[in-house]
C-alpha cells in the first residue's frame, strides 16, 4: 500500500491509531484522538497500568479527562492493550514512551526503539510512525533506518514523523488543545496525514521543519532554556542570601521591564523527566564535534548543587537555634499537583540529609508507599530509607526540628500556612519562598534567597 492510498483511507476514517505509552503524554493524547472520533488503541507494556485504566481508575492528574475517557470507552473507540494488533486497515503508530537519562546499561532511545520494533511486528506498507518522545540528535534518522531494514521505503510506502511532545501538566493556560507544535515529516503525504491526526489534538497548529535534526534540537533547546534560567535564578537566590536581600523582591522589580525579561522563581532545582535530561542531548551532540556547551554544563552543575546548598543552610540554622538534626521534607513530586516524582529535588534533599545522619521524614499527598522502589530508581538513588508521614496532622510534627517545604501542592497550601501561623514547628525552610512572613508566628522562617 502506498502512502497516497493511506491518505485516502484516513480521509474516510478507515484507519486506526496505536499510541505506545499511556503516561502523562500518551494518555491524554489517546483520549483526545478518541474523542475526535478516531479508533484508538492505547498500548502500554505495564499490565498494571492497563488493568487500572480498564477498571476506570484514573490518577488525580487524569481526573479532568474522566468524562471524555468514559465516553470513549462506552463508544468502544478507545481500546487498551499491552500489545499492538495486526489489522488490514492502515495504522498510525504514535510513540510516547519514556526516554531515560542514558547510562552504561541503558541508552536514551532504548524504550523508543523497543516500541517501534513492537509496532513493526504488526505493521505493513502504508503505515506511519509519529515519534513524540524526546530524543537525542540522530535518533529519528536511526529509527527511520530501522524501519527501512524491514524492507520499507521511507517516504514512499512508509511514513515517519517526529512531533516532539509539548505538555505542561496542570498548566491552567496552555493545554494539549492550544499548544502549537513543530513537526518533521519524511514526505508531503505523511504531513497531510499528520495534519488530519493533529486536527483532533490542537487544530493542526503545526510548524513543519525540513529535517529531523532541527526538530530534535528545537526540543532540547526549549528545555535547555528552562534549565539555564532555573539555574540562573537559583544562583541569584544564593547571592541574595549573602547580600541579605530577598530574591523575590529582585525578581518582582525586574519583571516590571516590559521587554527582554521573563521571570523565573527560586526552587530546590529542576526535576521531572525533561528539563534535567533533554539539554544533555545538546551536550552529547557538541562532544561529537569536540565542542563544549559550557552554558548547559554549568547549569546542570548548579542544578546539582542547589539541594546541597539548601541542606547546608538548614543545618547551620539548626545549630544556631540549638535544635536537633531532624527534618520533615514536604513535597516529593517534581512540580505541584502531579504524581510524577522523577528526578525530584525532594529526593535529593532527603538523600543529602541521610548522608549527614539526620532523622528524616517525608510527606507528599501523592506519595504511594508501595511505589517506593520505583521512586528511588527514577531518582537514581539506592538504599534510601525514611519515615513516611501519611497524615499531616499535629502529632506527626512532634520532635521535628525543621519542616523543609520543597514543593507546594494545592492540597497542602492551607495546612502549611496553619502550621506556620500556629507555630507548630520551630523552623520552616521554604525552598520556593511562597510562605508569607507573619510577625505573630514564633516559627523561624527561612527560604532560598532570603
Amino acid at each position: 500500500m502506498k502512502l497516497d492510498t493511506t491518505l485516502e483511507k484516513v480521509k474516510l476514517n478507515s484507519f486506526e491509531v496505536e499510541i505506545f505509552g499511556l503516561g502523562y503524554v500518551g494518555f491524554p493524547l489517546a483520549v483526545r484522538l478518541a474523542s475526535g472520533g478516531l479508533n484508538v488503541r492505547g498500548v502500554d507494556i505495564n499490565p498494571e497500568r492497563i488493568r487500572r485504566l480498564e477498571n476506570d481508575e484514573l490518577l488525580d492528574s487524569e481526573l479532568h479527562l474522566k468524562n471524555e475517557y468514559m465516553h470513549c470507552r462506552k463508544n468502544n473507540n478507545l481500546e487498551l492493550s499491552t500489545e499492538p494488533k495486526k489489522i488490514e486497515k492502515p495504522k498510525i503508530g504514535i510513540i510516547c514512551v519514556h526516554t531515560p537519562i542514558p547510562d552504561e546499561n541503558t541508552p536514551s532511545n532504548k524504550f523508543v526503539k523497543d516500541a517501534i520494533e513492537n509496532f513493526l511486528e504488526t505493521s505493513k506498507a502504508g503505515d506511519i510512525i509519529i515519534l513524540e518522545s524526546s530524543v537525542g540528535g540522530g535518533t529519528t534518522e536511526e529509527m527511520q533506518k530501522l524501519v527501512e531494514s524491514r524492507g520499507y521505503k521511507i517516504g514512499q510506502d512508509y511514513g515517519f514523523c517526529f512531533c516532539p511532545e509539548r505538555i505542561d501538566p496542570q498548566n491552567k493556560k496552555w493545554h494539549l488543545e492550544n499548544i502549537p507544535r513543530i513537526i518533521y515529516c519524511s514526505d508531503d503525504t505523511s504531513y497531510k496525514i499528520s495534519e488530519r491526526i493533529y486536527k483532533n489534538v490542537n487544530k493542526a497548529h503545526l510548524l513543519r521543519v525540513e529535517s529531523p535534526k532541527i526538530a530534535e534540537v528545537v526540543k532540547s533547546y526549549e528545555n535547555a532554556f528552562r534549565l539555564v534560567n532555573i539555574s540562573l535564578v537559583n544562583e541569584l537566590a544564593i547571592l541574595c542570601d549573602k547580600l541579605g536581600i530577598k530574591v523575590i523582591d529582585v525578581i518582582k522589580a525586574a519583571a516590571t521591564k516590559p521587554f527582554g525579561f521573563m521571570p523565573f522563581y527560586p526552587s530546590a532545582g529542576a526535576g521531572g523527566h525533561c528539563i534535567p535530561k533533554d539539554p544533555r542531548f545538546l551536550l552529547d551532540a557538541a562532544k561529537k564535534y569536540d565542542l563544549k556547551f559550557s552554558t548547559i554544563e554549568n547549569a546542570l552543575q548548579i542544578n546539582f548543587q542547589v539541594p546541597k546548598y539548601i541542606c547546608n543552610s538548614i543545618e547551620r540554622t539548626l545549630e544556631k537555634l540549638n535544635l536537633k538534626k531532624s527534618v520533615l521534607v514536604c513535597g516529593l513530586t517534581y512540580k505541584p499537583d502531579v504524581e510524577d516524582m522523577r528526578d525530584s529535588p525532594g529526593f535529593k534533599i532527603l538523600n543529602e540529609f541521610k548522608k549527614r545522619n539526620f532523622k528524616i521524614l517525608a510527606y507528599d499527598p501523592y506519595f504511594k508507599k508501595e511505589l517506593l522502589g520505583k521512586y528511588l530508581k527514577e531518582n537514581y538513588i539506592e538504599g534510601l530509607d525514611f519515615e513516611q508521614i501519611t497524615d499531616f496532622n499535629d502529632a506527626s510534627l512532634k520532635n521535628i526540628s525543621c519542616l523543609c517545604v520543597v514543593q507546594h501542592h494545592t492540597k497542602t497550601k492551607f495546612r502549611l500556612m496553619e502550621i506556620y501561623e500556629k507555630s507548630l514547628i520551630p523552623f520552616i525552610y521554604d525552598c520556593q519562598s511562597q510562605i508569607e512572613k507573619k510577625p505573630e508566628s514564633k516559627t523561624f522562617l527561612g527560604s532560598l534567597g532570603g
